[in-house]
């Protein structure tokens, strides 16, 4: 079996990550989060999100965020922008990367946005247009596309069709995201097939949460198909609020020993990277959700 020879890795914990904590994070605690994962050697980190604080909270403090960075050479700073003016807010703090998002499931487009999927798509063109000719690259999320808390199982269909309206609006890369972690290698592997339709091996993410402990199998059935671009999240940070007790995102740290293992660089100090997550973990007083992780400091604490 060829694997791919590196993969790069886009931490969201930052933004993905804390968004769903419900105990405020103050703007330096993540300014220092980003600069240890940067130390770490990571080179593609999702930041913050300019949505309203309204919905989002945790995120009101995007811009001090921000501006609170120093910035790394051939590190790319990305955020999340819901719409236009979240887009207007964005630009003004530099970022090299914006994330658009849509759904592949109508139920979930509905309850959430309150519009079908083509039209949430339709609405990120303008920001999309935007973000090019600032000279900015635009990524797409495509959510829930394995399975969704409403309406179930989602098919592969639905993820093409969310590709291709992606493509057209002039997303260069999307992520394959499977939201509440239901997902098994063979329906991964199905949903991005359905992204491959549209998007070449390159210009494609995987996005895995650890809810039934099959983001590490989702990982590997994508390296067989020769993705090498992963969204993880370190110390496992994030929940997701549709599927009680989740663990959220895929560790950072468990995906990089995975790849380690199998002899794939990936440019990231794993002791470094294990550092920041119990960083922010002691922040939060609890145990970082990555096995690797604690299993290595278990071993440091006993060397």
């Amino acid at each position: 079996m060829a694997y791919p020879s590196q993969v790069k890795i886009i931490d969201v914990g930052p933004r993905d990550g804390l968004q769903n904590e419900k105990q405020p994070v103050p703007a330096a605690i993540k300014v220092e989060l980003v600069h240890r994962l940067q130390d770490a050697g990571l080179k593609e980190i999702e930041v913050t999100s300019f949505v309203s604080p309204k919905w989002v909270p945790q995120m009101a403090d995007n811009a001090e965020v921000m501006a609170g960075i120093q910035r790394k050479p051939g590190v790319r700073y990305s955020v999340l922008t819901p719409n236009m003016k979240g887009y207007e807010a964005a630009v003004r703090s530099k970022p090299d990367e914006i994330v658009v998002f849509g759904a592949a499931s109508e139920a979930f487009s509905q309850k959430n946005i309150n519009c079908s999927i083509e039209e949430s798509i339709e609405r990120f063109r303008p920001v999309a247009a935007a973000a090019k000719a600032a000279g900015i690259a635009v990524r797409g999320a495509i959510s829930c596309a394995v399975g969704c808390p409403y309406e179930g199982e989602i098919a592969p269909e639905r993820v093409a069709l969310v590709a291709r309206l992606m493509k057209d609006i002039g997303v260069e890369h999307v992520g394959v995201a499977d939201t509440i972690g239901v997902g098994t290698p063979v329906k991964v592997q199905r949903a991005l097939d359905a992204a491959l339709q549209h998007y070449s091996v390159d210009q494609v993410s995987g996005h895995f949460h650890d809810t039934y402990g099959m983001a590490l199998a989702n990982t590997l059935v994508s390296l067989e198909m020769g993705i090498w671009h992963f969204d993880t999240s370190s110390a496992g940070l994030g929940g997701c609020p549709y599927a009680k007790g989740a663990t959220g995102n895929v560790a950072t740290e468990d995906v990089v020993y995975l790849l380690h293992g199998m002899g794939i660089e990936t440019g990231i100090d794993l002791d470094k990277l294990i550092d920041a997550g119990k960083f922010i973990s002691d922040f939060l007083v609890r145990k970082p959700h990555s096995r690797a992780a604690n299993a290595l400091l278990t071993k440091r604490a006993e060397g």
